[in-house]
């Protein structure tokens, strides 16, 4: 039997993103968020909710573009610190030794050291409450030449990892399981 636990925001997985902006005098900053994910196919977007309380938030609205930065689970630290300290405060690259580099497609920075990088431009902002969603429509995705098999993303290679938010903690991302698409085929009709 389930038990009710009431509203909470539990969804599994929620991945780790690090958002990257500049800020109006163009500091690199960024910030880790796991409310978010692809949202669209065509055109392919993401989606990232923010607190407006948060200086990306203040980035975001100002310059309506960003990237959206994966880090390897070799990064843990490094990445909740970017998600504890603010930009505005402090120099988080500097402080965390990562290095910030200017996106191709976007006037945003990403995260050199992280497998992963998304060039993003805002093209929906959704009031939630507490919460803005942020709907990013992807215009390039950088992927590390040695995190590709021919010519696709590998997971186990990148080596995310994921929030729970029901125990505040990161995990690593799990074992191959089945191919999509085609492992529930057995119950197609024919």
């Amino acid at each position: 039997m389930k038990r009710s636990i009431g509203a909470r925001t539990v969804m599994y997985p929620t991945p780790v993103m690090v958002v990257g902006t500049y800020d109006v005098d163009g500091k690199p900053n960024a910030m880790v968020a796991a409310w978010g994910g692809i949202c669209c196919s065509v055109p392919p977007c993401i989606s990232v909710s923010l607190r407006k309380a948060t200086y990306t938030y203040e980035c975001l609205m100002e310059r309506k573009e960003f990237t959206i930065s994966i880090p390897s689970k070799n990064y843990v630290e490094e990445a909740d610190y970017l998600g504890l300290a603010s930009g505005r405060d402090t120099d988080k690259f500097k402080d965390t030794h990562l290095t910030p580099e200017r996106a191709e497609h976007v006037n945003a920075p990403f995260v050199k050291e992280f497998p992963v990088s998304i060039e993003c431009r805002v093209i929906g902002i959704h009031e939630l409450g507490l919460h803005t969603q942020f709907i990013g429509e992807i215009l390039d995705v950088k992927v590390e030449d040695d995190c590709l098999i021919d010519g696709t993303p590998d997971t186990d290679k990148i080596g995310p990892f994921l929030y729970s938010p029901g125990n505040s903690s990161y995990f690593a991302t799990g074992e191959f399981l089945m191919k999509a698409f085609t492992c529930g085929k057995k119950f197609m009709r024919k």
